[in-house]
């Protein structure tokens, strides 16, 4: 095909014609789409499963600083197939070999690079973006496989909609709708916060990791030490507690009970005129007393309100007194706070 960008079928060699480029000779051949889509699952296969066995200890990782880079010139190979380099058009064979590799179901490409774009620089995500727009466009035997794609996998949007707005600045603006005064409202609001810091749990940790203060800060002030509405508040200490106790959230909670203003708020609550909020409020309380790595601040607080902390536990039951679960941690906390005590004295 005249005007050809890149070689329709394997066997095209580079050398005259549209194939030959400046550098003579020696200069290889382009890769065909398969072999590019290939390339790039490798690469990014490679990228996710050392992103998740962390940094080394801060050690600088060259081979993935190598595999980074390759990463994003492979996407710009696959730009420029789809929409050639300016010179030339792309080659309708070419899109419709490199849509029908990306789409495999043995590749799942899509699915690899939304789940890589967290760890790519903002010029390889604006590629990424741009080369995902043209898929949807490219048909495949008169089919839209990347409507069809999507259509299974729809929970890829969700995925995608939920990194957009926790990255957005407007995800700041929740603080306040949720303080809005009709209740159906309210509690819509609140609905969608809560499914956005709890349904994708890598993407909210990694938010996590980025905007840990400014969202604790206004968590507190908003949510909890200055909302009047009983509703709001008993649901933001349900979900304080689901945030922490969620597993990929270890970091946040390490952080989070080891603040002495963290702690001093869950006492205060503690005292709340509420039942329900005071039930609440224990089970956050509870994972500052059994933390293993306690820094000393926080045992100071809690051995120096130790009495006070015993008389009110032992009266303190649940709104069901048939709760074994809630009655098993408030014995460990009692016994938590009573070995403190021993460990002062001795």
């Amino acid at each position: 095909m005249a005007g050809c960008l890149w070689p329709c079928v394997t066997g095209v060699v580079a050398g005259s014609g549209a194939g030959h480029r400046k550098g003579g000779l020696f200069r290889s051949k382009p890769r065909t789409p398969p072999e590019v889509v290939q390339h790039v699952v490798e690469l990014v296969t490679y990228i996710l499963e050392h992103k998740q066995e962390g940094s080394g200890g801060g050690k600088r990782d060259t081979k993935l600083e190598h595999r980074m880079t390759e990463l994003s010139k492979s996407i710009k190979e696959m730009k420029v197939i789809l929409y050639g380099n300016g010179e030339e058009d792309p080659c309708d064979q070419a899109c419709k070999q490199l849509t029908k590799e990306f789409f495999m179901k043995n590749v799942d490409l899509f699915r690899q690079l939304v789940v890589c774009l967290p760890h790519l620089d903002l010029e390889t995500q604006k590629d990424v973006t741009q080369v995902i727009a043209n898929l949807q466009r490219q048909k495949v035997d008169s089919r839209l496989v990347a409507s069809e794609y999507l259509e299974a996998n729809s929970d890829l949007l969700d995925i995608l909609m939920s990194r957009y707005i926790l990255e957005s600045q407007h995800f700041r603006s929740f603080f306040d709708y949720i303080q809005f005064p009709d209740f159906n409202i309210q509690s819509d609001v609140f609905k969608t916060f809560k499914e956005l810091m709890t349904r994708h749990k890598s993407t909210v940790a990694e938010f996590f990791s980025k905007n840990y203060d400014w969202f604790f800060a206004e968590f507190n002030s908003k949510l909890i030490l200055s909302a009047s509405n009983y509703f709001i508040r008993r649901q933001a200490i349900q979900l304080l507690r689901d945030i922490l106790l969620e597993r990929s959230n270890a970091a946040v909670m390490a952080r989070y009970v080891s603040s002495k203003e963290h702690l001093i708020i869950l006492m205060n609550l503690l005292r709340d005129q509420s039942k329900a909020i005071q039930v609440e409020a224990f089970h956050v309380f509870k994972l500052f007393v059994v933390n293993k790595e306690k820094p000393s601040e926080i045992t100071c607080i809690l051995h120096a309100n130790r009495n006070k902390l015993l008389r009110f536990l032992k009266d303190f039951s649940c709104v069901d007194k048939e709760d074994k679960k809630f009655e098993a941690d408030k014995a460990r906390v009692i016994s938590e706070i009573l070995t403190l005590a021993m460990k002062s004295s001795s």
